[in-house]
């Protein structure tokens, strides 16, 4: 099957579900807060509960470039075997935590444990698509994150109906068996295998379908300091880094804070908050990742810079979107908004990896994804702790919105800087 044209988006679809339990099980603690706070008393401070979120962010962000470069290097299918592993076991023993300390240092593990996937995982997917299908693909593997995202704002459904405790223990052995399926399936991409470059083409032609697949060359690991040197002495990446944190900060902010929002300003239960914010921003970013990544591998073919577009006009979406999220205080203008943040942000989101594609070579693009990621991670842990202390102080909404001033200094970056020369960078 993985020398067929039909497996690369069966690797798609296995990854799909490792997304969907990538953001599940970090997204659950957000709403299940109330039920949490009754067992352990100090999450009864929005402050401590953001120490808690941030924590993860912090060790993620940390870890995302070495998981890159340990991708570019290593086999990736046992490194996303591993980490859903792990990160599953982990989400598995919070059932049984009883103290703040003991979440604190298991969500601590946890951003270990899933840093390594993402990287791995893109990476993958990028090789085995070419520049016609690539951004499609990328987008669908990005809805397995949104309907994780949704489906752990039932995680306080579950621990409203049963308990906090038996949400973490179910989820996290659904990940567990999880991870014994993709060692049958999963593959790692041929080519980056060791084969002879005769081979590659072959395979390249075969598992992608790629015009391109001439140009395809035997990927050479270069050496950790070589690959940070071209990285960083490459200023289109400084931008790519730069455009990709910025948005991160409402990004993060909607995933961690958007439940607490909507409670707060509509003044609904917990329960009924967190179900209605996070399926509208999964659908809504469903949508837009597909609808961004068809349009951006049909605009490409015609215009160099049709990622970048389709990528702007993503960002370009969020901003009025972010004002009326902070402002609104009724149930039409706030659902409506996020609906439109979300489809502004997959258009985005499905984006970011093709766009690097264009301008990094295939050795590169784990390590440099997990640089982005490590920024994006670093600005989410801020604005979580930012939002945390606007709660507490009665400010989330007004500093919700004040969000959209920094993504239009993304915008016009990254419109007037990222100008590429290539559908798919390769190596000279």
């Amino acid at each position: 099957m993985s020398k067929s044209k039909i497996y690369p988006w069966f690797v798609v679809a296995l990854l799909w579900v490792v997304a969907l339990l990538n953001y599940m099980d970090r997204q659950m603690l957000s709403t299940m807060k109330p039920s949490m706070q009754i067992d352990i008393q100090e999450l009864q401070s929005a402050t401590n509960f953001g120490y808690l979120m941030a924590i993860f962010l912090w060790i993620y962000g940390f870890m995302s470039p070495i998981s890159g470069m340990i991708a570019d290097r290593l086999n990736r299918k046992w490194l996303i075997v591993g980490s859903l592993f792990v990160w599953s076991a982990i989400t598995f023993a919070m059932g049984f935590a009883k103290t703040f300390d003991q979440l604190y240092w298991l969500r601590a593990l946890m951003g270990i444990s899933e840093a390594l996937y993402i990287p791995a995982g893109l990476s993958l997917i990028a090789d085995y698509h070419s520049s016609k299908t690539r951004s499609l693909a990328v987008g669908i593997h990005m809805t397995g994150l949104y309907m994780g995202q949704a489906l752990g704002g039932f995680g306080a459904t579950i621990a409203a109906e049963y308990s906090w405790q038996n949400a973490f223990i179910s989820f996290g052995l659904i990940g567990i068996v999880y991870s014994a399926v993709l060692i049958i399936f999963l593959r790692e991409n041929p080519i980056k295998e060791g084969m002879t470059t005769d081979m590659a083409v072959a395979v390249a032609s075969s598992v992608t379908n790629n015009d391109e697949a001439v140009k395809v060359k035997v990927s050479v690991k270069d050496s950790i300091i070589k690959s940070l040197t071209i990285l960083f002495t490459n200023i289109s990446f400084w931008v790519i880094l730069f455009y990709f944190a910025v948005p991160s900060l409402p990004g993060w902010g909607v995933k961690n804070w958007l439940p607490t929002l909507f409670s707060e300003n509509l003044g609904i239960d917990m329960s009924k908050a967190g179900p209605l914010s996070t399926i509208t921003i999964a659908a809504s970013s469903f949508l837009g990742v597909i609808f961004g990544g068809i349009l951006s591998d049909k605009w490409v073919q015609k215009n160099i810079r049709g990622r970048v577009y389709t990528s702007a006009i993503g960002l370009a979406m969020t901003i009025p979107a972010l004002l009326f999220i902070g402002l609104g205080n009724s149930l039409f203008y706030l659902v409506g908004a996020v609906f439109f943040f979300g489809f502004g942000y997959g258009m985005f989101d499905a984006n970011n990896m093709p766009i690097l594609c264009q301008f990094i070579s295939s050795k590169h693009r784990a390590t440099a994804y997990g640089l982005m990621n490590m920024i994006g991670v670093f600005a989410g842990a801020f604005i979580t702790n930012l939002l945390g202390k606007s709660s507490d102080g009665g400010s989330l909404g007004k500093d919700f919105a004040m969000m959209a001033i920094v993504v239009v200094v993304a915008l016009a970056l990254q419109l007037t800087v990222l100008r590429p020369k290539h559908n798919d960078f390769i190596d000279a």
